[in-house]
């Protein structure tokens, strides 16, 4: 379990962090004063001050933590030369290569899909929360539990709207779930990394893959089974009985053209069935085309081919969903033929403005052949979709185009001829490539657990494979990484180290050992846990886990206990923070789409954050013994 058996053999944090400065060695020699040290004032006020801007959301908390560090540095707390290390820790790099892969495993086709085995409009409530509560704990444990979120709340949103109930019955425990999930596995959430990296240089090794799952796997256990049996029965309803409203109506709908080929899941299936799955997605089948006859949908039973085109109405986000769900191709031309499933392809919805120069010509010498590489998929104009011959139309003013083309062909569009509505289009999924992006990761996961390469270095390999196999592009690399989350922790990660440089850290941990003096040793465990639970709930959980870590490893030096407990029951203190829509980013994802309100969250977050601590605390005691 990466441990070290206990206390013995636990070398002192002074021993690790050599002095650096006369200041720090003042500091480490002033630990055991009763007055506090000027460095340490210094790097409390300066703690302070970031908690307090961080809280009032003023400034982002990028910007204060990076303001934050130059005030510990012009302090003379962190040493010039050391001001940007934060930047080259490993844990720092690793958060954004795990974002980055996420993003690889969404384009590769997995929200679609889970929609098809997740959404059902005829589960009950319970039955529908457990489902999507196990599977977001689950895939947080492997991939960033935001974007493990971003996954699937469309789904849950989708199956509120399916079933004609109020989503906030069920996003908050879902969100909530995904949190739970991170504590599973080293690279579940990035407290668990920076916890490795302190054990690291303490004790010369960090946690492995799977150090964490004893014990995050029953707190992730028993907070996904309070959830499905009790906790969402906490949710406020704010819909005031009304149903949701479909979000895809204030989408603009497009008459478009599918192709069904060779590997399609609809060949076989009769119309009837394909319309069902349609129905499911927000699409409107209009009719099917085969060999230049148009069947429509009063022929339920014709059972689908190769080859046959799908003439639909939909917006963009239903189309492409529709697509993806049932593997087929968008049409290219009006020949059929399948466009070949290259990298970087979007759905761009542009509007033709009063001066563009493409007004009054046709369609097919504009798009693909002509000044746009593409194919036109749709036209809507003056609030009507047309339907047929869309190549031979002439394009007029404030027409709005539904186009598929190559990521690299956005750069080309001149927007005095074609305006683009949304920034950056509707990526396509590539779920030909779905298995080898889900292949490439697990492999990579499989060689950091048998310990034949580090974290790091198999998430990169990953990301060159991706971008070799096409799944994603050079500019979704950059695209993807969270920044400011990387300005957090670059800038927090040297702020936190000041902490232990002054002995402010020692401080903390002797008033925390002077309130637990006359008790057993788990008593402090249990302190510690709830200070960091609740500066998480109030703080970002990274900066969180980096202002406690020393706090509990000193603490642990002070009793002379083995600080493995003290280590990991910080990490997951941090990662559970559910009082409040700022203790985690998943949390405050879910306030617009739910429409809660601040103090709906300690209705459901307060009772699972005492089951986190009832049950965390006894395991780390005999998983970690004291």
């Amino acid at each position: 379990m990466g441990t070290n058996g206990g206390s013995r053999g636990f070398p002192p944090l002074s021993a690790i962090h050599a002095p650096q400065g006369e200041a720090k060695g003042k500091a480490r020699n002033a630990r055991g004063s009763s007055t506090m040290t000027t460095p340490q004032v210094t790097i409390f006020a300066i703690f302070a001050v970031v908690m307090v801007l961080m809280i009032w959301g003023r400034w982002r908390y990028d910007l204060v933590a990076f303001a934050g560090l130059i005030a510990g540095v012009l302090a003379g707390l962190i040493p010039a030369e050391e001001t940007f290390t934060g930047f080259s820790n490993p844990a720092t790099f690793i958060v954004a290569l795990i974002l980055i892969v996420t993003a690889g495993l969404q384009r590769a086709g997995v929200v679609a899909m889970l929609t098809r085995r997740l959404a059902n409009r005829d589960r009950s409530v319970p039955v529908h929360v457990g489902i999507m509560a196990a599977v977001g704990a689950a895939i947080s444990g492997f991939m960033n539990n935001v974007a493990a979120l971003a996954i699937l709340m469309p789904i849950d949103l989708q199956a509120a709207r399916k079933a004609k109930r109020s989503p906030t019955l069920t996003l908050m425990p879902l969100a909530f779930a995904t949190v739970l999930g991170g504590v599973l596995t080293l690279i579940g959430t990035p407290p668990n990394l920076l916890a490795s990296a302190f054990r690291e240089e303490l004790l010369g090794e960090g946690y492995r893959m799977f150090d964490f799952l004893p014990v995050g796997g029953a707190v992730a256990l028993a907070g996904v089974a309070f959830i499905t049996l009790i906790g969402w029965r906490l949710m406020p309803d704010h819909s005031g009985g009304k149903e949701p409203v479909d979000s895809r109506e204030k989408l603009r709908d497009y008459v478009a053209a599918l192709v069904v080929p060779e590997d399609s899941a609809t060949i076989g299936k009769t119309l009837g069935e394909v319309n069902e799955v349609a129905k499911e997605a927000g699409v409107r089948i209009l009719a099917v085309e085969r060999g230049g006859t148009r069947h429509y949908r009063t022929a339920p039973m014709l059972v689908m081919n190769e080859a046959d085109r799908l003439v639909i109405e939909a917006g963009p986000a239903a189309l492409e969903e529709f697509r993806s769900g049932l593997a087929l191709a968008f049409p290219e031309g009006d020949e059929g033929q399948t466009v070949p499933d290259g990298s970087g392809r979007l759905l761009v919805e542009a509007v033709v403005p009063p001066v563009s120069r493409l007004i009054g010509r046709r369609t097919e010498n504009v798009i693909g052949q002509g000044r746009i590489a593409g194919t036109l998929l749709g036209i809507q104009r003056e609030g009507q979709t047309l339907r047929d011959k869309l190549g031979a139309k002439r394009i007029r003013s404030g027409d709005v185009l539904l186009i598929l083309m190559p990521e690299p062909n956005m750069a080309d569009i001149d927007p005095s001829d074609l305006m683009v509505l949304e920034r950056g289009g509707l990526a396509v999924t590539r779920e030909k490539r779905l298995w080898l992006a889900v292949g490439l990761f697990a492999g990579a996961i499989a060689l950091v657990t048998a310990g034949l390469t580090t974290m790091a270095t198999a998430l990169s390999v990953v990301v060159v494979l991706y971008v070799l196999a096409g799944i994603l592009t050079m500019e979704e690399i950059y695209d993807h990484v969270d920044w400011p989350v990387i300005i957090l922790l670059g800038a927090m990660i040297p702020l936190g180290e000041a902490l232990e440089t002054t002995g402010a850290s020692a401080l903390i941990a002797e008033a925390l050992g002077e309130a637990s003096q006359g008790y057993p040793a788990w008593v402090a465990l249990l302190l510690m846990m709830i200070v960091t639970m609740l500066l998480s709930d109030i703080l970002n959980n990274n900066a969180t886990v980096i202002i406690a870590l020393p706090v509990g490893i000193r603490l642990a030096e002070a009793m002379g206990v083995n600080p493995d407990a003290f280590i990991m029951g910080i990490a997951i203190a941090a990662s559970c923070a559910f009082l409040t829509p700022i203790g985690h980013q998943n949390n405050a994802i879910i306030m617009g789409p739910g429409g809660y309100r601040f103090s709906d969250y300690w209705k459901l977050g307060l009772p699972l954050e005492i089951i986190s601590l009832a049950v965390a605390v006894p395991l780390l005691l005999v998983v970690f013994p004291l």
